[in-house]
């Protein structure tokens, strides 16, 4: 059964397309089964405490991340499907080329993501606290945050389709030379945008258009006086 964010009234943005993602039957994940190269398949890790979480080049499938703790994670080029990552807390993560697809990140901590030039398909991220996540030249499609705060959110050359917030906080947003479509902002509180020329494909609110309407006037040359 698909899931979609709560509605807000009638409208005409498509809403991201995610099913139920609830690995079972796990086996028992341990430190020793994680490792650069390695494919993790049907395996549960909880309460984990390590230095490095290395993934690098891994394809990691049907497992659950509950309660991992690291100092850096390093996850360049992994292939992450079917998965859930739960109370996961990582103060730099690096995933850049890497590929995540029916995925659910619920209750984590994550300060620095490096998630670049990343491909990114019906991921939902919710009660998340996401420091600075550069997502620039990333595809998203289907991707939902649900009651987050984000510091920062670069998607400068980005292409994302289907993108919904509900409930979330966004310090800064970053959409320079973005290609977008059905995203939906309507359920974020955005403090700055960056890229305000790059706005088409987004939906709004009335008060964020107002609160939007110097930046825009400004960015296609209007004067407004009196």
């Amino acid at each position: 059964m698909a899931q979609t964010r709560r509605s807000t009234g009638n409208t005409q943005t498509k809403a991201p397309r995610l099913d139920r993602v609830d690995p079972q039957n796990l086996g028992a994940g341990y430190a020793g089964d994680l490792g650069a190269n390695s494919t993790v398949d049907g395996l549960s890790f909880e309460a984990l405490e390590l230095d490095s979480l290395a993934l690098d080049y891994a394809t990691v499938s049907e497992s659950v991340f509950a309660g991992v703790t690291a100092d850096e994670a390093e996850l360049r080029s992994v292939r992450i499907v079917d998965t859930v990552l739960e109370s996961v807390n990582v103060p730099v993560l690096r995933a850049a080329r890497s590929t995540w697809r029916d995925v659910v990140v619920r209750g984590s901590r994550i300060g620095s993501a490096e998630l670049y030039e990343t491909g990114l398909r019906a991921l939902r991220f919710e009660n998340c606290k996401l420091g600075y996540v550069n997502l620039r030249g990333a595809s998203l499609n289907d991707v939902l945050f649900v009651d987050c705060t984000i510091d920062e959110l670069d998607l400068g050359q980005a292409t994302a389709a289907r993108v919904a917030f509900d409930g979330c906080s966004v310090r800064a947003l970053d959409l320079q030379q973005a290609t977008l479509s059905d995203f939906d902002l309507r359920g974020a509180d955005v403090q700055e945008i960056a890229g305000i020329r790059n706005l088409a494909g987004v939906t709004i609110n009335g008060l964020q258009l107002g609160m939007l309407a110097p930046a825009l006037a400004e960015s296609i040359g209007i004067r407004v006086e009196g």
